[in-house]
């Protein structure tokens, strides 16, 4: 009997493999200048074998930041304390390790990869549906009433405000050492007016 560790590792393998080669690919020559059968034939594997993991093109770019997918809900659900409180620390935790997330990062592929991202439509189209299912997956940590529904749709809108003024200014030039703080005194006025705007139940509500 084969093992259903080794399967998943072997297929984890395959996914990293090939999001890796197309993002590659596409950074050398841009996205829309690549075909999904350039990638195929770089990673050795055949066109329908590359639409069984990566449903659509945009998903070989996306792969990277999939395990970020409903991170804010994770953050939440372990929490003891307010939600939006957890979320801040966890956030402003980041900016102070330089997570890519926070977009608070200088490393020339973080950079080079947040350039592909953003600068693409159907990326920023696609990654608006990861958007959806982290937000929906917090109102649901959050009671999933509507007033969970509006408090997530706000706490992510600012959690990607936020990342995008850090990357905007790093990649203009900037160093993360004068952005950080910036970053952090900005992060913590954003968490500051969500936990002040919020229904009293989900200020204080302790998990």
């Amino acid at each position: 009997m084969s093992d259903p560790g080794l399967r998943e590792r072997k297929k984890r393998r395959m996914y990293e493999t090939v999001s890796d080669i197309a993002v590659r690919l596409f950074m050398e020559k841009g996205f829309d200048a690549v075909s999904v059968a350039e990638v195929a034939a770089a990673a050795e594997i055949s066109k329908p074998t590359l639409f069984r993991y990566f449903p659509a093109k945009e998903d070989l770019v996306l792969y990277r930041i999939a395990d970020h997918e409903g991170e804010a809900a994770r953050v939440v659900a372990a929490a003891e304390g307010a939600a939006v409180e957890a979320l801040r620390r966890h956030f402003v935790a980041g900016l102070e390790r330089g997570d890519p997330v926070t977009g608070l990062s200088d490393h020339p592929e973080v950079l080079a990869f947040h350039a592909l991202l953003y600068g693409t439509p159907s990326l920023v189209a696609r990654a608006h549906t990861h958007q959806e299912r982290s937000e929906a997956a917090l109102a649901e940590v959050l009671g999933g009433d509507l007033d969970a529904r509006l408090a997530a749709g706000q706490i992510m809108a600012v959690l990607r405000v936020l990342a995008l003024e850090n990357w905007r200014r790093i990649a203009a030039g900037e160093r993360v050492a004068d952005v950080r703080p910036d970053a952090v005194a900005a992060a913590q006025r954003a968490f500051g007016w969500l936990a002040a705007g919020l229904p009293p139940r989900l200020q204080d509500e302790t998990r």
